[in-house]
């Protein structure tokens, strides 16, 4: 088996490089780059400002005809009395940072897999994506006891490394494990995040942003200004309706209560709560034109991408 396997694994519950490495043939039909289809999240101004790969620098000369004026160096032109203008080339690749979250609140599935094993996809996916397309892919990946930081690479082997230590992250995680989510531990991975971004990153935060608060998105803001950020909110349709439950037991990690979900009172107030929760969490990030891509756990995460960014052409 390859690393980051398990033999007799419930694939709903936990992953492994060999399932996150077919999904590679399935990494179609999206893209990550500026440029998208009409029907997708990330297409237009208002919604995206996907600046896509960065422009070095080449050289400063004379002003041609048909040259752009934007492009004009004023003060070089002054200074000489010649028109001059700066020429740029683009970046052959961008890197691209997927910050995926392996704590213990993702370690919950009502239906079909645990959130932190379809965020797992969804960052494997991206990845593969992304490498296809030509850009360099790196990662933060995060749980409750360690922060494991990737640099951005090109190949194959360095998607390869990042799954497998995702993957180990993964199955470390147990419902025995009673330790809290650390205070200010996702404000944490986000001032990491801004330290390891630069300038043009793509910076995807795949996480179901437990733990969100103003010093988090202090940290968000600041790295929007150079860069560009797209957020991958997972989510479990019980944890906002739980109308349709029984015998719903909830616990903080150390007392456990029993609810009774078809009380009509407690099920509207859960899912006023929940959906409260949702809205203020959209309008922070909406107003600094981050897209949410809501990826629930039950439905293939490559649909809900192809569904939420639009396909391209046949492959794409």
């Amino acid at each position: 088996m390859a690393p980051g396997s398990r033999e007799g694994m419930d694939p709903r519950i936990h992953t492994d490089t060999n399932s996150l490495f077919r999904l590679r043939h399935d990494a179609r039909g999206f893209s990550l780059l500026p440029q998208q289809p009409m029907a997708s999240l990330l297409s237009g101004r208002k919604r995206s400002r996907l600046r896509g790969r960065g422009l070095d620098f080449e050289e400063l000369r004379h002003y041609r005809p048909g040259d752009d004026i934007r492009t004009m160096d004023w003060r070089v032109t002054n200074r000489t009395g010649k028109p001059h203008v700066r020429v740029y080339t683009e970046e052959r690749d961008r890197p691209v940072v997927f910050i995926v979250d392996q704590r213990l609140s993702m370690f919950f599935g009502s239906h079909s897999k645990m959130k932190s094993v379809v965020a797992a996809e969804l960052a494997a996916l991206g990845a593969w994506r992304v490498l296809d397309q030509g850009d360099r892919v790196g990662a933060i990946l995060f749980s409750d006891h360690e922060i494991r930081q990737l640099r951005p690479k090109r190949g194959q082997r360095g998607i390869m490394n990042m799954l497998s230590q995702l993957c180990t992250m993964n199955q470390a995680l147990d419902i025995s494990d009673r330790q809290r989510d650390a205070p200010g531990q996702l404000a944490e991975v986000i001032a990491l995040a801004e330290r390891m971004a630069g300038h043009d990153y793509l910076m995807v935060l795949v996480s179901d942003f437990a733990g969100w608060n103003e010093q988090c998105l202090a940290g968000i803001r600041r790295m929007a200004q150079h860069n560009d950020l797209i957020a991958g909110l997972v989510f479990d349709p019980l944890e906002g309706d739980i109308s349709t439950a029984t015998d719903l037991v909830v616990s903080d990690g150390e007392f456990q209560m029993q609810l009774q979900p078809q009380h009509k009172a407690l099920a509207s107030r859960f899912q006023e709560a929940a959906l409260s929760e949702l809205s203020a969490l959209r309008a922070d990030l909406s107003k600094h034109s981050i897209p949410v891509l809501a990826i629930n756990t039950i439905d293939p995460v490559a649909a809900q991408l192809r569904q939420l960014l639009g396909r391209f052409g046949h492959d794409a």
